[in-house]
């Protein structure tokens, strides 16, 4: 079986979110997916369950290193770059993946940067979490959560709680305290996202960490998912006073995997729109014996 290692959102090899995408050619079960996605042990590996589908999508399973889940944003865009490379006779400017929840629309910029964008399903705003309750989750002081926005969770098909806070000082400084994250699961299985708009570089806009130990992940490099929540959480909390963005999140410089996120969105009467996008590098492929 055909596999392939890429890094998703990464500005060169070696850096943004490792991904492991299998073709599977033969027929596999779902317990023989978990085993090689365990066996692979990245936050996800993907797999390509069909060939162009009705609606002219591929049907894609993802894997965590313990459970399968619906969406997730650097499984997305490095999946799709794969069928477009690697699958496609003719390289087209789109891709659709068909996933648990629902098919996500991937295209293809032809700029200088090769970002590839997804567009996110529309946003469901959920409740609220006390700043005492998160802050002893994350090791800090409650004063360093930024008190004119709340925290909140938010999700375009997998969910993350949103923790604003008031500098890179303080974003450095979050550590996971285990017991207390064991008793905010039973609230919700979420990831935490903390951000602040004091960034490594001074291009960047955001810089975020992400911190999924629901799905065995302590530390994410590159959340597509979880930042394409936070660009909704941006504009319906008109974040930076306004009903459209464009801004570069980075994320990983924390554990060594330094990642860049594009992020464009944009409120209307109607709905939001959020498209994230990244750079795509393929590191290898090989076959897999099963």
């Amino acid at each position: 079986m055909e596999f392939y290692i890429v890094d998703v959102f990464a500005e060169k090899k070696y850096a943004g979110n490792q991904l492991a995408v299998f073709r599977a050619k033969r027929e596999l079960t779902s317990e023989d997916m978990q085993k090689i996605a365990r066996e692979i042990n990245f936050s996800e590996t993907t797999f390509i369950v069909s060939g162009r589908q009705a609606n002219g999508g591929y049907d894609v399973r993802i894997f965590t290193p313990e459970k399968e889940i619906p969406f997730a944003g650097h499984p997305t865009l490095g999946t799709a770059f794969i069928i477009q490379r690697e699958i496609e006779t003719e390289r087209s400017a789109k891709v659709i993946l068909n996933v648990e929840a629902g098919a996500i629309p991937v295209t293809f910029s032809k700029d200088e940067d090769q970002v590839i964008w997804m567009k996110q399903n529309p946003p469901q705003f959920n409740r609220t979490f006390d700043n005492q309750m998160i802050a002893d989750v994350l090791g800090i002081d409650p004063n360093e959560i930024a008190a004119d926005f709340p925290i909140q969770e938010v999700s375009t098909g997998l969910p993350a709680v949103i923790v604003p806070l008031t500098s890179l000082k303080e974003v450095k400084k979050c550590r996971v305290n285990s017991e207390k994250y064991d008793i905010f699961l039973k609230e919700t299985e979420a990831s935490l996202l903390v951000f602040s708009t004091e960034t490594y570089q001074e291009r960047n806009d955001i810089n975020a960490r992400v911190f999924c130990d629901c799905f065995s992940v302590p530390e994410d490099p590159a959340t597509g998912s979880a930042i394409g929540d936070l660009a909704a959480y941006l504009l319906e909390h008109r974040y930076f006073g306004k009903n459209r963005i464009s801004i570069r999140a980075e994320q990983g410089y924390e554990i060594n995997r330094p990642s860049l996120l594009h992020i464009e969105a944009e409120e209307t009467e109607q709905h939001i729109d959020i498209h994230v996008g990244g750079s795509v590098h393929l590191i290898a492929k090989g076959t897999w014996h099963i």
